[in-house]
């Protein structure tokens, strides 16, 4: 209360003091990355496959490319050929997994908007979709791994002197004539894919007919390919307690290839990703969650397993452009 000239005055309450400042119950931030970001999943099939190691049949390209039939006289046997199999190619599905306990005190002290086993849910598949998303960079979106690695002399962030149709059909020339197989498929790190779609080259193409902005479809109109794939993901490159350093996960690249839809016994596809059943309750296709009670501890544990082989199984049907743009 306030005195003044010995009237006394009660006084009004401030906005800040009528109100104790809670959590609300309806809104809540975390920063999962949308599944679309994500391309591990995209580009190559994925075999679902019943034993963690085991061997996959290659059959031996120059035998389905030679010119051996022969012209056939009257009552006289037909040229005879075959083919050979390569049955010493393996692959080992690595099992990674990692585990968020949610405490009996927690559970006991959180809010109602914190659905803290669905949050622990999310947040493990999360990490995992992301530890998929580096691991299939590592394996298949580096140089030294495929068939043919290019810089071009210049760089398509180079805009006056820069050619990238041009490179792309030679990349497209050499996949064919090395295996018979047109690439379908051009996967683009981001920075890469935001200057091809500001180039000349491709915008002209389409400056007359359309005012949108340049998408992943047209680029691949343009190009020749049936589809084009941006990469989007991010990653957290500090240790915990560290100052937080982000970078994107695929570099300033890009691939050519040729894969198949689905996993085939006779076509050949640049890359499989071979992922095991034993710990996605039977699928293969994506990561296994459980929740189960630790006593010790007195806490549930979400604990999510991903157990996966990515392996190149046509080198000479992907070509790599590496570190394409400034």
């Amino acid at each position: 209360m306030l005195i003044k000239r010995g009237l006394i005055r009660k006084s009004q309450p401030s906005a800040e003091s009528s109100h104790v400042n809670g959590v609300l119950s309806n809104v809540a931030m975390a920063y999962w990355q949308n599944r679309s970001n994500f391309v591990f999943d995209k580009v190559f099939p994925i075999v679902p496959v019943d034993k963690q190691t085991d061997k996959y049949v290659v059959f031996t390209k120059n035998d389905w490319f030679r010119d051996e039939a022969k012209r056939r006289a009257d009552a006289s046997e037909s040229a005879g050929s075959g083919y050979n199999l390569d049955t010493s190619n393996t692959y080992s599905a690595d099992v990674w997994a990692m585990h968020k306990d949610i405490g009996e005190q927690a559970r006991a002290n959180s809010d109602s908007f914190a659905n803290v086993d669905r949050s622990a849910t999310e947040f493990v598949t999360q990490r995992l979709l992301l530890r998929q998303e580096i691991q299939w960079t590592a394996d298949f979106f580096a140089a030294s791994t495929w068939g043919t690695d290019v810089t071009p002399s210049a760089l398509w962030s180079t805009y006056a002197s820069s050619d990238p149709i041009g490179d792309v059909e030679t990349g497209k020339l050499t996949v064919l004539q090395n295996t018979g197989f047109l690439p379908n498929t051009l996967v683009l790190g981001y920075n890469v894919a935001i200057k091809l779609r500001n180039h000349p080259d491709l915008v002209d193409r389409f400056k007359y007919t359309s005012s949108s902005s340049i998408t992943n479809e047209m680029m691949a109109q343009v190009l020749g390919v049936e589809r084009v794939l941006t990469c989007m993901a991010t990653k957290a490159t500090n240790v915990e307690g560290e100052t937080a350093a982000m970078s994107l996960v695929q570099g300033k690249h890009a691939l050519l290839c040729y894969t198949t839809n689905a996993p085939s016994t006779i076509e050949p596809s640049a890359g499989y990703t071979f992922s095991w059943r034993g710990i996605s309750n039977g699928q293969g296709l994506d990561v296994g969650i459980e929740k189960f009670y630790m006593q010790k501890e007195k806490a549930d544990r979400v604990e999510g397993q991903v157990a996966m082989d990515n392996k190149v199984t046509g080198s000479d049907l992907g070509y790599f452009f590496a570190s394409v743009v400034a």
